[in-house]
């Protein structure tokens, strides 16, 4: 396991897992963790033995929110560039190739929503809960990728009144995938990690690139995106492997998704 000043970093069968490591600040986000969190996704993106990476955190809190004990004294031009600083480490999530997973056991306030959102998706815990209170600290915030995952009209409720959103509600507006039992949720995301990370790291990386990238153009720019990521697949992965291996007996995993295609295609 490697460790920096505010975070735990191991890797495990392909499976990367980022500990946001403050828990007696609540992890706060403050100017060290934005650029440990930096270094880390640049030694995930680097590493091609990791597939998938798993952001956690220590203790009973994901992220509080960003350290504002940090922020006083500093000048505007401090604050403006401690601002810099965060959107790096949501850009360096957000930009991974590989599958990003947030694992949410707690509190998801304001920089942890935004940690949180730059994540492929989230699981959380029955405990979790996210909040965007930039309005009522008088800055601005949170207004790009919150949008993009509930819309605008919630996204601008949330963000004015920065009320309280609990897990299920998180999930029925698509903050969270899926919500589990505090005492699974570890269990469940290692599993879903562990299963990603089976799978074709080429092929997943395409798929990931396809749709993020497809998401920011035009239907027809979007199929172009997909065709161009098939080909380079069909150019770089075993497909003809994949698709030889249905109706073997040896591979019960192939055997299953033949069935089930079959039985879709009836």
């Amino acid at each position: 396991m490697n460790t920096y000043d505010t975070l735990l970093f191991k890797v495990d069968d392909h499976v990367a897992t980022l500990t946001l490591n403050r828990p007696d600040s609540r992890n706060a986000l403050n100017l060290q963790m934005c650029r440990d969190i930096v270094a880390a996704c640049e030694r995930a993106g680097a590493d091609a033995n990791i597939r998938v990476l798993l952001i956690k955190a220590a203790g009973k809190v994901f992220c509080a929110g960003a350290d504002l004990k940090e922020r006083q004294g500093m000048t505007t031009a401090d604050m403006v560039a401690r601002r810099v600083e965060g959107f790096t480490a949501y850009a360096a999530i957000e930009d991974l190739a590989i599958p990003v997973i947030a694992v949410v056991q707690g509190a998801a306030f304001g920089s942890g929503g935004e940690i949180a959102a730059a994540c492929d998706f989230v699981l959380a815990s029955t405990e979790a809960a996210f909040k965007y209170p930039e309005v009522g600290w008088r800055t601005v915030g949170a207004t790009q990728r919150l949008p993009r995952i509930v819309g605008r009209r919630m996204a601008k409720e949330l963000l004015y009144t920065g009320r309280m959103v609990d897990a299920a509600e998180a999930q029925s507006l698509g903050l969270a995938n899926h919500v589990y039992a505090p005492d699974q949720l570890g269990a469940e995301a290692d599993a879903m990690a562990a299963a990603i990370a089976q799978n074709n790291p080429l092929t997943v990386r395409l798929t990931k690139h396809s749709i993020d990238t497809g998401l920011e153009t035009t239907r027809q720019g979007a199929m172009a995106v997909e065709l161009l990521a098939i080909q380079e697949n069909l150019r770089h992965s075993d497909w003809k492997g994949a698709i030889a291996k249905f109706g073997n007996d040896k591979d019960p995993k192939a055997n299953q998704l033949e069935t089930t295609e079959t039985k879709h295609a009836a």
